[in-house]
């Protein structure tokens, strides 16, 4: 293996080495017992979190992203999932303030536990990972910019689907059962 690949593998390891597994825990029990699921995120971050809510409709929950014309309405009994690795975006403060107001609950993975949005929710997923927001300076990972957290957050989210399959009872067949069949 050339050394850029195990140097980004390395950063990767300081990450999983360094996660609150009851964190984990507590996120993934969360989502084992809401109702409905939205989930959203911008930009690299957005995109890690359309592929975990892929993983959630596999696992035959009712998930759906923020914005797309068939995501249900948040009330109680749901949840809602954001991604903000610098703690705080205007949209996910918003988003936050209304699934709350409408008796959603709220969970946050994000680099910064002690900023703006993650205080305001009920649940925090702190990956301990560099974002665009302190990724001046001396470098703390081969990977670019905010990139190492993105790489720890498709990782983390598939860990915690095999964990939600298991805590449900979800077969692997059952979830290949749930794939779409019009690619």
């Amino acid at each position: 293996m050339t050394t850029l690949y195990q140097a980004a593998l390395d950063d990767l390891a300081c990450v999983f080495e360094r996660l609150d597994e009851s964190a984990v825990a507590r996120a993934v029990e969360e989502i084992a017992c809401a109702r409905r699921i939205a989930l959203y995120g911008v930009g690299r971050e957005g995109l890690q979190i359309k592929g975990f809510c892929m993983r959630l409709f596999h696992l035959g929950r009712q998930a759906a992203m923020v914005g797309d014309m068939t995501t249900p309405p948040l009330g109680t009994g749901d949840l809602l999932i954001v991604s903000a690795g610098p703690g705080d975006f205007s949209t996910v403060a918003a988003l936050m303030g209304v699934a709350r107001r409408d008796g959603a609950r709220t969970l946050i993975v994000t680099a910064q536990p002690d900023a703006e949005c993650p205080r305001v929710a009920e649940i925090v997923l702190p990956i301990p990972a560099r974002t665009m927001a302190d990724d001046t300076g001396p470098s703390l990972s081969v990977l670019p910019m905010g990139s190492l957290f993105e790489g720890a957050q498709y990782i983390l989210f598939e860990v915690m689907i095999l964990r939600l399959r298991d805590r449900l009872g979800i077969t692997p067949e059952a979830m290949r059962a749930n794939h779409t069949n019009l690619e």
